[in-house]
């Protein structure tokens, strides 16, 4: 089934061809109505060659089978009984077509007048007119690379009716969940109804291990757990944090009593809770110097997990030691430290994690193996072969691993989506690519969606969010969120064919496969090509992530510079800028 049709945007050339010579011998009155006359027969001869010999019409403005002769009497007759008193009246009664026949009763500087506006409402309004050959170029070039990229599917392997029969006859027992598997559900994912209460955006969205409750939280420092069948919160409570709320996950095996959060003021914090539904307390069992963005689970562990941040350090937390954080390594590429938006533990191997940010490579480590004077730690790392030396500087916004660890997915700031395979050995090329969609304002995410990891999914600048089937690398869905919003959190439910996002809006939007038919994907094509040229042009004056925070530091050292001030806000037990910059170079000796 192939549903990926769009248009091809063309350009046509047209040119008008002057029919008369300017009267300029004649003068007065009789030049006027021979000129009148010149232009009524002109009018007349245009129509029928529009129209064909007089025989043959049948939409050209006159009923098939009317005779020439008839035409023109009927044309002389109308024309009697309109009396024009001037040029201006008579632009009125006739098409625009008719009226560029009046150039020839213009002055001289009213003809070039008219001409530049002409050029001008043709002119390219991305080049100006200036090199519009190039811009006929780009768009061709775009044209092809859409239509490549949105090639025909491959037959589905699950058919529902097959599989439904096979169910009532009980030879299958997994027809649930080969559904959340399957394209055709895929395809029929709409808006399902939204979760509202939040003052701000936001940024996390995650089910509990029975997907029952969903926490969410962001920009109100406020997290709230949702009954999300019944579309009502069960709890609500201040995180404890100072800055927006980037992340917050139930651990796995707790009875969903432990909630874990991360902030961008640094604090890792864990929420005492009762059954989801009775609030205790948050305490910070650790601090990043920098924002941390993202936390790992360890699977089936009610204690620990793992944090990244901005400072380039890892820790791991065990909640059953008295100190629970511990620093595990610190991300380093020739002797700098790569400060990390993401972080991803191994389903099928949970001594190794995946940790990836301001730089090109997804790094992956092994616990057990973490030597600091051997590659700083590094097990192993990838990262695409045309960006190990790539002119412009990029970031990994995301990364996670598939349901069996063996693949994992890194989502690059204004690049595509790539899929490694986790067995290959160090620096090993992609295995898939993902295009399409944009990833430039926010620190996006990107997830697998299905039982065995059949899919991919993101959200995108344009407000779209897009499904690829990870085998064919095709989109098959293009879900219309929020076309002001970015969509930053996709969030898989553990067992049912549904999907929770979240972004730069102020609420939570729950998605399920209740269409009547699948989605057209209509505008795909356009949408596609727009990212495209957008990410082109973007790429000419690239800023990554990392320097924009940088811009926003640099702005208030100089604010503070202008007001005698030091800073307004500070981290918990942050200490000032100069002495944090001394305790991380102590730090640096001290490893190194």
């Amino acid at each position: 089934m192939s549903h990926q049709e769009g248009s091809a945007d063309g350009l046509q050339d047209s040119g008008i061809e002057t029919l008369f010579s300017s009267p300029g011998e004649q003068s007065g009155a009789a030049a006027a109505m021979e000129a009148s006359s010149d232009i009524d027969t002109a009018t007349l001869d245009m129509s029928m060659r529009m129209t064909g010999d007089g025989s043959d019409t049948s939409d050209g403005g006159f009923p098939k089978g009317s005779s020439t002769e008839n035409r023109s009497a009927d044309q002389e007759s109308s024309s009697e009984d309109v009396e024009l008193e001037n040029m201006e009246d008579s632009e009125r009664f006739l098409t625009p077509d008719v009226r560029l026949f009046y150039y020839n009763l213009l002055r001289e500087d009213e003809v070039v007048e008219e001409e530049e506006d002409e050029e001008q409402a043709q002119m390219c309004p991305r080049c100006g007119g200036t090199d519009h050959e190039q811009c006929l170029l780009e768009d061709r070039a775009l044209e092809e690379w859409t239509s490549s990229e949105t090639s025909a599917l491959p037959p589905p392997r699950w058919q529902a009716v097959t599989a439904l029969r096979q169910r009532q006859l009980g030879s299958s027992t997994r027809f649930v969940y080969e559904a959340c598997g399957a394209r055709a559900f895929v395809q029929r994912f709409c808006l399902q109804y939204r979760l509202e209460g939040h003052t701000g955006c936001v940024n996390t969205v995650h089910f509990n291990q029975r997907g029952t409750r969903l926490a969410s939280s962001g920009y109100d420092l406020r997290v709230r757990v949702w009954d999300w069948v019944r579309q009502k919160p069960v709890l609500d409570f201040d995180s404890g944090h100072i800055s927006n709320v980037l992340q917050a996950k139930f651990l796995p095996n707790s009875a969903d009593s432990t909630l874990a959060m991360c902030a961008h003021d640094g604090q890792v914090r864990v929420a005492e809770l009762m059954n989801a539904s009775c609030f205790e307390s948050t305490k910070c069992v650790a601090q990043h110097k920098g924002a941390a963005h993202k936390l790992a689970l360890q699977p089936d562990s009610p204690y620990e997990f793992l944090t990244s941040g901005e400072d380039a350090v890892v820790f791991t937390i065990d909640l059953r030691q008295h100190q629970p954080a511990s620093k595990i390594v610190i991300t380093r590429e020739k002797g700098k430290r790569v400060g990390l938006y993401t972080i991803s533990v191994n389903p099928a191997n949970t001594y190794q994690f995946a940790a990836a940010g301001q730089d090109q490579f997804v790094r992956i480590y092994d616990q057990r193996r973490i030597d600091k004077k051997e590659n700083h730690g590094v097990l192993k790392k990838f990262t695409p072969h045309h960006l190990v030396n790539c002119d412009f500087p990029t970031s990994i916004t995301c990364t996670v691993y598939s349901h069996d660890g063996t693949e994992l997915l890194a989502s690059y700031s204004d690049e595509d989506i790539y899929l490694f395979n986790s067995s290959h050995s160090d620096g090993a090329q992609y295995a898939k690519r993902f295009k399409g969609h944009r990833n430039n304002t926010t620190v996006k995410g990107v997830n697998f969606y299905g039982p065995r990891s059949e899919f991919v999914v993101s959200g995108s600048d344009c407000g779209h969010i897009f499904f690829w089937e990870k085998s064919s690398c095709q989109i098959i869905q293009l879900l219309k969120d929020d076309p002001e919003g970015t969509i930053n959190c996709l969030e898989p439910h553990p067992y049912l064919p549904m999907l929770a996002t979240s972004g730069l809006y102020h609420d939570v939007k729950i998605w399920t496969p209740t269409a009547e038919a699948a989605t057209e994907l209509i505008d795909l094509k356009d949408v596609m090509k727009k990212n495209k040229w957008e990410r082109d042009q973007e790429n000419l004056y690239h800023a990554t992530l990392f320097d924009q925070y940088m811009l926003w530091f640099l702005r208030g050292q100089l604010s503070q510079r202008d007001h005698h001030q030091g800073w307004g806000a500070r981290f918990p037990g942050e200490e000032s800028d100069e002495s944090s910059s001394t305790s991380h170079t102590s730090e640096d000796q001290g490893q190194d």
